[in-house]
């Protein structure tokens, strides 16, 4: 007996709803799978974005000039979306590549992607996706099952052809979204069934709770299969997807061009004829360049900039949702970073409330969890280190350190959502650890080395961040601190027994108050393990020129521009 995705989506609503209630011009209030596979009025894909528009752009005419440039402070690791984690590559790949499911427009409410509709089975073990036809690749190959099929076990396997293992290539959110690749014991995806040419079925063998958000990430987005064979392991620089728009070229660390889709399956979309992301490391340049009418628009924005920019004729500014955590973190397989007095001390020696006055003008909140206040199973009971110098100096010295701890402090080279002004804050950091006799030198390294290096394990204390891009806490808990993320998103290569276990128990869980009960109960040991420093949750602010139509930030940190277009 199968069943339509809307009962058991009902059953979830509370995965993530107060974070939807956080924005939306849609006023999609609970931000899950509560309006899933089932609801087939919106299959043409463009039914709940129509009103979606930015300083009245509906009164406002299009202009003949429809190329919008994108500045953004640094470049794209990579264009093959499922073997990186960095947010410049996936505001790039989000315009080239669709998944089977899509998110709203400014929630993660799931709805209709290359899927049109989807059932899932009464034990919550088989999930039927039902593929839109008539959909092409961008070379013109045919979108199917068959390619929903090649792309889902080219990640899974690592003996597959195009799984590029030998190049480097390695999908470590699709182990750890999916319980680890084919042959390891806890991946739950048993096998996928090709049913006919736009019918294709999931087994699981167990049930998975965030099994449709899982499908709306834009890392599981679908790419031809022809470009596997024509491109090899070079896909992540030529890139072929069936999105709004169509990869032309890429200068590293200058710009990548993209150009209309004219086949996109959607009716008169894009509204766009180019789309070009350029890199402008310094956020003053970019702002200037902004003002200038260079570009249209900016990442990282200031928030000390905010009030100047909305009294600025001609210029706007978008918030996102607050979805991320930016964090220091401890590379507890060195010394002396392996003992928990050491790293327990550092996190009572930083002023978060002094770090939010001095850089995000209010536009954040110190944090103590990883997880965002609005996610399902955030603990609010755990007590927050306290910024207390004495505290931390006793705990230095109980670990053998008087003022004689010294360590590099790795700053990131761009503006990231979650730290807009990165050599600033380090900075503040910096001060904060010299006032407990504590020598933090400040280094960096160029983007793509930077999450290189930090993954092999090469860093000391090093600063980064996390931006949520399914509304589900399994993508933050398992990405940044499960044992089963290293070498991958868990760059402080901690991994506790017990708080994997929880993890691992969670994951299968589809009852939400049953899930929300282990989460909470993993944070109150991750605080007491203390791998890291939460620093805060933001609500990233960017700016755009008033010609910029219908553009909505996603929570994610990457949105579709397929209903943007530029005025007069």
């Amino acid at each position: 007996m199968m069943k339509k995705g809307l009962g058991l989506l009902l059953l979830s609503l509370l995965l993530v709803l107060v974070l939807a209630a956080c924005g939306g011009n849609n006023n999609t209030e609970n931000a899950d799978e509560g309006n899933a596979g089932g609801n087939t009025e919106n299959n043409e894909g463009n039914d709940n974005n129509e009103n979606n528009n930015n300083n009245e752009g509906e009164e406002q005419t299009a202009s003949g000039d429809q190329t919008l440039i994108f500045a953004r402070g640094g470049d794209s690791v990579s264009l093959d979306y499922a073997s990186v984690t960095d947010g410049e590559s996936s505001r790039v790949t989000e315009q080239i590549y669709e998944s089977l499911i899509q998110f709203d427009d400014d929630s993660f409410e799931i709805g209709p992607g290359l899927a049109h509709d989807w059932e899932i089975s009464d034990d919550n073990l088989v999930f039927t996706f039902h593929l839109r036809e008539g959909v092409e690749f961008h070379d013109g190959t045919e979108f199917n099952a068959d390619a929903v099929k090649l792309n889902f076990e080219r990640w899974a396997d690592p003996d597959h052809e195009y799984h590029f293992a030998d190049e480097g290539y390695t999908y470590s959110v699709y182990g750890t979204q999916f319980g680890g690749f084919a042959g390891d014991d806890g991946h739950v995806i048993d096998e996928i069934n090709v049913v006919d040419d736009y019918t294709v079925e999931f087994v699981l063998n167990e049930p998975l709770g965030s099994f449709l958000q899982n499908m709306g990430m834009s890392y599981f987005s679908m790419t031809s299969p022809a470009a596997f064979e024509e491109y090899g392991a070079s896909i992540n620089e030529n890139p072929v997807g069936t999105g709004p728009f169509k990869f032309v070229s890429w200068t590293r660390d200058d710009s990548i061009e993209l150009e209309k889709n004219e086949n996109y399956w959607m009716e008169d979309y894009p509204k766009l004829d180019s789309v070009i992301f350029q890199v402008i490391p310094d956020n003053s340049a970019r702002l200037t360049a902004l003002r200038s009418g260079e570009i249209d628009i900016m990442d990282g924005l200031n928030p000390d900039d905010v009030d100047m920019i909305e009294g600025e004729e001609g210029l706007t500014v978008f918030e996102r949702t607050e979805n991320n955590i930016g964090y220091l973190g401890f590379n507890m397989d060195k010394e002396p970073f392996d003992d928990p007095l050491v790293r327990q001390a550092l996190n009572h020696a930083v002023d978060k409330e002094a770090l939010n006055t001095i850089l995000y003008a209010g536009l954040a909140q110190h944090a103590k969890n990883i997880i965002p206040p609005s996610y399902l199973g955030y603990n609010d009971d755990v007590e927050e280190y306290s910024y207390d110098p004495d505290r931390a100096r006793e705990l230095l010295e109980e670990a053998g350190f008087v003022d004689d701890l010294e360590f590099d402090l790795w700053t990131m080279p761009v503006a990231r959502p979650y730290m807009p002004d990165p050599e600033s804050a380090a900075e503040v950091l910096q001060q904060d650890f010299a006032n407990v006799g504590v020598t933090a030198n400040i280094v960096t390294q160029e983007w793509a080395t930077y999450l290189e290096l930090t993954e092999q394990g090469e860093q000391d204390v090093f600063m980064l961040g996390w931006s949520g891009v399914n509304g589900d806490p399994d993508y933050f808990f398992g990405n940044l601190l499960h044992g089963d993320a290293i070498p991958g998103g868990n760059r402080t290569f901690y991994s506790n027994d017990e708080v994997n276990s929880l993890f691992d128990q969670a994951k299968v869980i589809v009852d939400v108050d049953e899930r929300a009960e282990l989460y909470e109960e993993a944070q109150l040991l991750i605080h007491e393990d203390a791998p890291m420093i939460p620093l805060v949750h933001t609500r990233p602010v960017l700016a755009g020129n008033d010609r910029v139509m219908n553009y909505v930030p996603h929570p994610s940190t990457s949105e579709p521009l397929t209903y943007v277009e530029l005025a007069e």
